[in-house]
């Protein structure tokens, strides 16, 4: 899987980048994810400090696409990949019910 990760406002270090990275390489790798655009920055109002991690992941179709925040980037990493690797279940399931030939709304 290629992994781009933008970091906006500020230099990302590596241990944040490879926390990124290990976190990516633990989302289901039978779904063909073909890459992920990772953006994290800070929130507008520097006041509260909400980060940011929105990713992008790359799959045949339709690409999916979160967006979370946290008080930290480790943590809105965590609840971006989260998402997403709910997003890829629901969406192998639907795979798996339309196979059957059930009804699938």
């Amino acid at each position: 899987m290629n992994i781009q990760i933008q970091s906006l406002g500020f230099k990302a270090g590596e241990e944040l980048e490879s926390y990124v990275r290990e976190k990516l390489g633990k989302l289901t790798p039978s779904d063909h994810i073909t890459g992920a655009n990772v953006v994290m920055f800070l929130g507008p109002d520097r006041a509260t400090q909400v980060h940011f991690c929105e990713i992008r992941l790359e799959v045949p179709g339709n690409d999916h696409f979160v967006k979370e925040g946290a008080g930290d980037f480790f943590q809105a990493v965590d609840a971006t990949v989260n998402k997403l690797q709910f997003m890829l279940r629901k969406a192998k399931e639907k795979k798996v019910d339309a196979w059957q030939g059930k009804d699938v709304s």
